[in-house]
């Protein structure tokens, strides 16, 4: 599984951008799949995940209510829309893939065992 994010980019406080994460591979829709986010200095934290089908998604309470992931499936394609962004979102941003046969969304970076390569992401107060 090959993952490539992009939409990155330098933005101000409040604004909006949509994060997005092709993945190779016909199991795409085999896959849950997730965002983390890293911080200089600080470990890798999870961001959000979204099952299968897409119907079930779980996020960090640090950006729920502002942060949506979404998939298409047909498009091998996993999105991150982040709204209302504050400087603390400041990060380079990675979709990974978690590939075990297992119905539970996971939260925990170790779960998660293909990577990509990660996105810049800064916020300017």
């Amino acid at each position: 599984v090959q993952l490539q994010a992009s939409g990155g980019g330098l933005v101000q406080t409040g604004d909006s951008l949509t994060l997005s994460c092709a993945a190779s591979g016909r199991a795409f829709s085999s896959y849950n799949m997730g965002w983390f986010r890293q911080a200089p200095g600080k470990e890798r934290e999870f961001v959000g995940s979204v099952s299968r089908s897409g119907s079930t998604t779980r996020y960090a309470d640090s950006v729920k209510g502002r942060f949506t992931i979404s998939r298409d499936n047909a498009k091998r394609t996993v999105y991150l829309q982040m709204t209302t962004l504050k400087p603390e979102d400041t990060a380079v941003y990675y979709c990974a893939a978690d590939t075990a046969p297992v119905i539970f969304v996971s939260t925990a970076v170790r779960q998660y065992d293909y990577w990509g390569q990660g996105t810049q992401v800064t916020v300017s107060s």
